[in-house]
């Protein structure tokens, strides 16, 4: 296979070496990972370990400079050590194709499965990145995997990001894009009635807030399930796993408070239940959810009180604590097995969501 010229060497080099690292045996990946990290009497996973441990020390794998260009273009650049692991397959057709969004136009990535020719369910999913960064590109493999290891077609959405669009753009290009799939289901050969919204981190926060924007209106579809990763649910609120988990484990709490403050104007109302979901009133047609939850994540405690009010509302919920692994796993689903084990037991839940 001849070599991405737009992949530097250096990128090439270490790409090849995260996809040799895990290939070791798990003892000799152990040692390398160093010393055992355990807070609150539960071991990060040894895949978490090696990963921060590459990081050198650096406090925040995700904002560059405090620019958002600069960590946008970082994440990008690195983006190819993401699927160093991945195996080569052909049982994935990918698309690109457009959807109505809020104002204007999206980019959006199609995932059909070979598994399944006919027509299917479908995840419409927001990547994840603080509303801020992150990209349809830079999720290429996980889009790949999710269609794969669910049998489903998967939706990737490019919604607006903040400073340039601050909230309500990502908000509004959400649902816009869910009622677009739905519009246009017969055409992306899918069910209309089987859509699930979904994501990770702030993707997953943009999943919830469709779901129950959906839900609470008059008139319009009502996505059939919600498959929620590391949600941020209550940006008004520090819980105790901000103190916790705010440091040392790949996202901080000052990567979180820089990512609150780029996406929220000045002055917006940070209970509205459109930027903090936990504050919203539970509609009766609220479709069930899969809420995963990384132990090692500032977010966790936000997202499992919001597991437990949906819950206590009548609403079916599947929580799932990944107990030793931190935020933002879903992208380094081939950089280690555990790693891989979490994400495909969500990409099995979601094939269940989806029937």
């Amino acid at each position: 296979m001849a070599r991405d010229a737009s992949v530097p060497m250096g990128v090439r080099a270490q790409e090849v070496m995260v996809g040799l690292l895990g290939r070791l045996p798990d003892r000799v990946r152990s040692a390398m990972a160093g010393p055992e990290i355990i807070v609150d009497g539960e071991a990060l996973a040894v895949d978490a370990r090696l990963l921060i441990r590459s990081l050198g020390g650096k406090e925040s794998a995700l904002v560059v400079e405090d620019s958002p260009e600069l960590s946008r273009a970082t994440l990008e650049r690195d983006a190819p050590m993401l699927r160093a692991g991945r195996r080569p397959t052909r049982a994935v057709t990918v698309t690109e194709v457009g959807l109505k969004g809020g104002r204007n136009a999206l980019e959006a990535t199609l995932y059909e499965p070979a598994s399944r020719p006919g027509t299917s369910g479908a995840l419409v999913f927001f990547h994840g990145g603080g509303w801020v960064i992150g990209s349809r590109a830079g999720y290429d493999h996980v889009g790949r995997f999710l269609a794969e290891h669910s049998g489903h077609r998967v939706l990737s959405v490019g919604y607006r990001l903040a400073p340039e669009d601050p909230f309500p753009a990502a908000v509004d290009d959400a649902l816009a894009a869910f009622d677009d799939t739905v519009s246009r289901a017969e055409e992306f050969g899918i069910d209309p009635g089987r859509i699930v919204v979904g994501g990770d981190s702030a993707g997953a926060t943009l999943a919830a807030v469709t779901a129950r924007r959906a839900a609470e209106r008059r008139h319009g579809p009502v996505p059939a399930g919600q498959w929620l990763l590391y949600p941020a649910t209550d940006l008004a609120t520090r819980h105790p796993s901000r103190d916790t988990y705010g440091k040392g484990f790949l996202l901080t709490d000052d990567d979180i408070l820089w990512f609150y403050d780029h996406y929220l104007p000045p002055g917006v109302d940070r209970t509205d239940p459109d930027v903090s979901v936990v504050y919203g009133e539970v509609a009766r047609d609220t479709p069930p959810a899969h809420l995963v939850t990384a132990g090692f994540d500032p977010l966790r405690d936000e997202g499992e009180a919001y597991a437990d009010k949906l819950r206590s509302e009548g609403v079916p919920v599947t929580a799932v604590r990944e107990a030793d692994l931190p935020h933002g796993f879903l992208p380094f689903v081939h950089l280690g097995p555990r790693f891989n084990q979490a994400v495909t037991a969500s990409a099995h839940a979601l094939r269940r969501m989806l029937g």
